[in-house]
């Protein structure tokens, strides 16, 4: 039998010319398909390693933490549904990556595909200049939470290039 691997991702280039959402929803979906393509073709083994020690990242480890990201920011704050983190607990705040278990990696791939279909869901039809008001930093508007989105995905995308390279000498992409 063949181990599990993570699938082909397309990526679609995000729109060079348009409105301000239909760029703001091309350039995150380009970040996120790019998260997803640095997965391709390894196993859930690979997925989960360390590959930087002494730093607790690992690919999947990153998988697990921007599907709550993509909970959070999106469908409960935005959204206003009411539903738990995925993986992040108080009292154990890096869980999605202390915690990024192998045998688990197909489910938690498609958990993040779903989350990020439910992240899209949930802000469809809202104004850029909808509102979320935090009890920490106050008001935050949709376009900021794309913006920072974006950057957020931009980051741990660097990092997961770093990753790739040190498990198996993968560049680009």
């Amino acid at each position: 039998m063949t181990a599990w691997t993570a699938p082909p991702v397309v990526r679609v280039d995000e729109p060079f010319v348009g409105g301000e959402r239909a760029m703001l929803d091309g350039f995150l979906d380009w970040q996120r398909a790019s998260l997803l393509l640095k997965c391709t073709g390894l196993t859930g083994r690979r997925l989960a390693e360390k590959a930087c020690p002494p730093s607790d990242l690992s690919l999947l480890g990153l998988v697990r933490h921007v599907t709550d990201v993509e909970r959070t920011w999106f469908v409960r704050r935005f959204g206003g549904r009411e539903c738990p983190s995925v993986y992040w607990r108080e009292e154990h705040p890096s869980a999605a990556f202390d915690e990024a278990d192998p045998a688990h990696a197909e489910a938690e791939l498609a958990r993040l595909s779903a989350e990020q279909d439910s992240a899209r869901e949930a802000v469809r039809g809202l104004s850029l200049d909808a509102v979320f008001v935090s009890d920490t930093w106050g008001e935050m508007s949709l376009r900021w939470c794309y913006s920072h989105m974006i950057a957020e995905y931009a980051r741990h995308c660097g990092h997961a290039d770093l990753l790739r390279q040190r498990i198996d000498g993968t560049t680009g992409a």
